[in-house]
């Protein structure tokens, strides 16, 4: 069926991203791969290129414009590259809200120019060793000092975690409050207390930068708080993860679309018993299946970015698009690695990198059985 989400200047947008891929990052990956983190001047480039930030005013370096389809954009060329080390989805979809809507105007000028141009680079420190999915569960403290939060604690898989400038800290400000206790609060590079742990080895997504994080007695300034008030952190996160795990789904079924081109090209040409594996009916039956799978989730992600983009997107039409998809992402590659043969699990093929990488989908941003469990509390059981 015919896509008709995008108009043309989101087309002609990802023509300019398409170009950044091909000259600035396909050729590196497989460095980065083994360096385990993306150089921070890949990140000035793209900032030059205006892939930052769109919802930023255009008075701190942004465009104005709440346009998901942008973000869309970045995402798929992404994902269709295999390009899994850059983390700008994490800037720009799970961060940028927060930074946008949550900030003073002191605050956005500190911090928008930088995010925008690429030269402040972002993460969210959410996960604890204690604490992934129960948010409720987190053990950081914040606790306030006269004009300060003394900022105490341990964070784990985060993203951007080596690379970033700037860290939303999910943090306990009134520790026997509960969710009415949490509070974010931006922890800045070179603060005395703040410590980066190693660069976690994960089995893939070699090329992202995914770091413990430690507080030790860290002196954020209250001026370094999100929103007005302290306790209305676990609702501000609320807010936000419909976005997050859109930004996911969408992620899963670029994956997906771009494994399953590459697989069926392989299968017209692999011979096997004098012909190509792809006149196996099982071949077109497997392939078959995967291409309607892919097909209906990248339609019902396309209209959650539109229900985004109108201000409608739920949590649970959010839960859906993410626990379906990803699972839709696993299952596809791991078939068309299965299609590959011996050359499948060879890491130099792309399809072997891509199962890898699609592992950490269904577990981060709310495991598959959070998302159904999210949806199975809107039955009103």
């Amino acid at each position: 069926m015919q896509r008709d989400l995008f108009d043309e200047e989101h087309l002609l947008f990802r023509e300019t991203v398409r170009a950044f891929m091909a000259r600035e990052v396909v050729p590196h990956h497989a460095r980065w791969e083994q360096d385990g983190v993306v150089p921070r001047e890949v990140w000035k480039k793209a900032g030059e290129l205006g892939m930052f930030g769109f919802s930023v005013p255009e008075e701190h370096g942004g465009s104005g414009i709440r346009d998901f389809r942008y973000n869309a954009v970045i995402v798929e060329e992404l994902m269709r590259n295999n390009a899994t080390g850059l983390g700008f989805s994490l800037h720009n979809d799970v961060v940028a809200p927060y930074l946008v809507d949550l900030t003073d105007d002191e605050q956005r000028r500190r911090w928008l120019p930088g995010f925008v141009s690429g030269e402040l680079i972002t993460a969210i420190a959410m996960s604890e060793p204690g604490a992934g999915s129960d948010l409720q569960g987190i053990r950081t403290t914040a606790i306030r000092e006269g004009d300060h939060y003394v900022v105490n604690g341990q964070k784990t898989f985060i993203t951007n975690g080596i690379n970033a400038d700037l860290v939303v800290v999910v943090a306990k400000t009134d520790p026997e409050a509960g969710a009415r206790g949490t509070t974010l609060v931006v922890v800045e590079r070179g603060m005395e207390g703040f410590e980066r742990g190693r660069n976690l080895d994960k089995i893939g997504m070699k090329a992202q930068d995914t770091a413990e994080l430690f507080f030790d007695n860290v002196r954020v300034p209250v001026a370094n708080r999100l929103g007005p008030n302290d306790g209305e952190g676990f609702v501000q996160l609320m807010n936000n993860l419909p976005q997050e795990r859109l930004s996911i789904a969408v992620a899963a079924v670029a994956a997906a679309e771009g494994v399953l081109e590459q697989t069926i090209e392989y299968c017209r040409t692999r011979q096997a018993f004098g012909r190509s594996i792809g006149s196996f009916q099982n071949t077109r039956f497997v392939l078959a299946e995967l291409a309607t799978e892919t097909e209906i989730a990248r339609h019902y992600v396309d209209q959650c970015i539109r229900a985004l983009n109108a201000g409608q997107l739920t949590a649970v039409d959010a839960a859906k698009a993410k626990w379906w998809t990803t699972e839709v992402q696993t299952k596809v590659i791991d078939r068309c690695l299965q299609l590959h043969g011996g050359y499948g699990y060879m890491t130099e093929y792309p399809v072997a990198k891509a199962w890898m990488d699609s592992r950490v989908q269904t577990i981060y941003g709310g495991t598959t059985e959070i998302m159904k469990e999210i949806i199975g509390r809107s039955f009103g059981f």
